[in-house]
């Protein structure tokens, strides 16, 4: 569905090409200082124009229109809408009777025997996640010292990001990249096993964002091939610190204190420059589909801080559980 959390619940809505975009938040505790200018850092990291992201550049300007009273969260459902305004929704006629490789074309008409919006990806579309970021600088309010900070530390298999983005678009490919979030200033005791566990959140908010292919913590699949007296943090001193961290700051499903680090492996973008053949479903054969539109060449440019809000989401869910926001 359309909603995650427990304590603090974050419902999106909206599609690519509609007429607006938003979040609702239930569950957002009172006297929270929020106003608009807050969410343009967050906004700007995510925003298109850059070098390998698609031209379509939306001013993204938000409006929240309930939840907040003189400039502070009133405790009643927090809402923030957004307009489309730079769409060309000509671009995709073509995906309905020949859907996208590797795009929701396929399952998104299938599931809802046809009634979905196919206008640039329709609800699939990552500007949705535009909703996850806002509502995840309102998360970072209430996590207090605790810092999340994600960063795209690989593109394309290479270290030089600049080099990759530019040789894709040369090439009219595209390429994915890995991001690694890390937390830091971490409480113990967050999490609720067996099926809440912070990892298990984590998880669960992190495959919510389009184009993610994976996720490991710590050592994640290295930790395979470790001896338990490799792979054990010995704990260093009262606090609960370790003198190494391949659990990732979280035993038994429950933070320990130490930082959470993780790494997501972002897939690439499925629309590209190059001739594809696929499926035509007018025509019952396969033919060549040639992408129309304007689309990231690395979307993975633009995920870092969508994983860094959906982190500090699920944190500040936990925390309200514990009542420590």
């Amino acid at each position: 569905m359309n909603s995650f959390g427990h304590m603090f619940r974050v419902s999106i809505f909206g599609e690519s090409h509609g007429i607006q975009i938003g979040v609702v938040i239930d569950g957002c505790p009172p006297g929270i200082a929020l106003t608009e200018d807050d969410l343009k850092e967050d906004f700007a990291r995510r925003r298109a124009g850059g070098r390998g992201t698609t031209p379509r550049v939306e001013p993204d300007i938000p409006s929240i229109v309930s939840g907040v009273f003189q400039g502070k969260t009133t405790g009643a459902p927090l809402t923030i809408v957004f307009e489309n305004t730079n769409i060309k929704s000509g671009d995709y006629s073509n995906l309905w009777d020949q859907p996208r490789p590797g795009h929701a074309d396929y399952t998104a008409q299938q599931k809802y025997s046809g009634y979905n919006d196919p206008r640039g990806g329709g609800h699939f579309s990552g500007r949705i996640t535009l909703g996850i970021v806002a509502a995840g600088v309102v998360a970072k309010k209430i996590l207090g010292s605790v810092s999340v900070t994600a960063t795209l530390i690989e593109a394309g298999g290479s270290k030089d990001i600049a080099a990759a983005v530019e040789a894709a678009i040369e090439a009219k490919d595209s390429i994915g990249g890995l991001i690694e979030c890390r937390c830091t200033n971490m409480p113990v005791g967050l999490g609720e096993p067996f099926f809440d566990s912070a990892e298990a959140l984590i998880a669960h908010m992190v495959f919510a964002v389009p184009a993610t292919r994976g996720i490991e913590f710590g050592s994640g699949f290295a930790s395979a091939s470790m001896k338990g007296s490799e792979h054990n943090d010995c704990i260093t001193d009262e606090e609960g610190k370790t003198a190494t961290n391949n659990a990732s700051g979280i035993n038994g499903g429950i933070t320990n204190g130490n930082d959470i680090v993780f790494r997501v492996p972002i897939k690439p973008t499925s629309s590209i420059g190059l001739p594809q053949d696929t499926y035509n479903f007018k025509e019952k054969s396969v033919s060549t589909l040639l992408i129309e539109g304007r689309h990231d060449v690395c979307i993975a440019i633009r995920i870092p801080v969508v994983i860094e809000c959906a982190t500090a989401i699920v944190l500040a869910d936990l925390m309200l559980r514990e009542r420590r926001g």
